[in-house]
């Protein structure tokens, strides 16, 4: 019969919608949009696509968005001086330092320099503390996505077993986090793990975001297990294309799977949805106000 579909692309649409809809009484009651910084330093090709899509997304949204773009040989000193003054900026609620950086930054550094409250990426040490011990704060945009993917389709979390495969800053332990938030028996695999595929076998949902092509196979997969898959991986299609693939043989698993997201069109999407949301966020919590609903 084959796993239903999980439509990332449409979740991600209506989050979107609802964040837009929201913004104009929040500008009534701060006398101002929410505004995002996002800052590109240098000239990675995938980076400064994501950078166009953000600020896009930030548009449509009917939010301020500054976009600061650095040549590639800036100096960690000019970026942190550029991270204090968006610090600093009363009309700046999110700050995004696009990654990678060049080798000559820190990232590590650069993120500790921004302020939590204004971290609508998450990955400040304080907000990944916040995660760890049930306090509010920001958790990364893919794996929040992937949060509300599955809670859209399964309703309630509680006493499922979950596997996260993957144990990276950015997706793989604060989603192993949300998911013990949210009442699961969670496991983190990883590639040093033993019988993976037995540990994988055993869930009810399973979180791939290992960076490896097609690498979860069918007979890995529990009989209407809920999958989704993180990865984005371009491989070779022939006659010189080449395709994007997840870290899910999607071919073998949509057999065996219960529901199942596609790549693309699946997690992707999400991401940005996500951050609009951190953003609206984040200012509703800088001007005292409520933030709506149903975000």
């Amino acid at each position: 019969m084959g796993a239903a579909l999980i439509d990332g692309k449409a979740f991600a649409a209506g989050l979107r919608g609802r964040v837009a809809d929201a913004v104009p009484a929040f500008a009534a009651a701060a006398g101002r949009a929410p505004g995002l910084a996002v800052v590109l330093v240098g000239e990675d090709p995938a980076s400064a696509v994501y950078v166009r899509s953000k600020g896009r997304a930030v548009e449509e949204a009917g939010m301020a968005g500054f976009e600061h773009r650095l040549p590639a040989d800036t100096t960690q000193a000019d970026l942190l001086a550029l991270v204090a003054t968006l610090n600093a900026d009363p009309a700046v609620d999110g700050i995004l330092v696009q990654l990678p950086l060049p080798p000559q930054i820190a990232e590590d550094a650069v993120i500790a320099a921004i302020d939590p409250d204004k971290d609508v990426d998450g990955f400040h040490v304080v907000n990944a503390g916040r995660l760890a011990t049930g306090q509010a704060g920001f958790v990364p945009c893919t794996p929040l996505g992937c949060l509300m993917l599955l809670q859209d389709r399964l309703g309630s979390l509680k006493g499922l077993e979950a596997v996260v495969i993957g144990r990276s800053n950015i997706v793989g332990k604060p989603m192993a986090a949300m998911l013990t938030q949210a009442d699961c028996t969670v496991t983190i695999a990883h590639s040093r793990t033993r019988d993976l595929p037995g540990i994988v076998r055993r869930a009810d949902i399973v979180v791939a975001a290992v960076g490896r092509a097609e690498m979860v196979r069918a007979e890995w997969i529990k009989p209407g297990a809920t999958v989704i898959d993180v990865g984005i991986n371009r491989i070779d299609a022939g006659a010189g294309k080449t395709k994007l693939v997840g870290d899910v043989a999607y071919s073998e698993v949509v057999d065996v799977a219960g529901a199942i997201t596609p790549v693309p069109g699946g997690v992707g999407p999400m991401t940005i949805a996500c951050l609009l949301r951190n953003t609206l966020v984040a200012a509703c919590r800088r001007a005292g106000l409520a933030a709506p609903e149903g975000l």
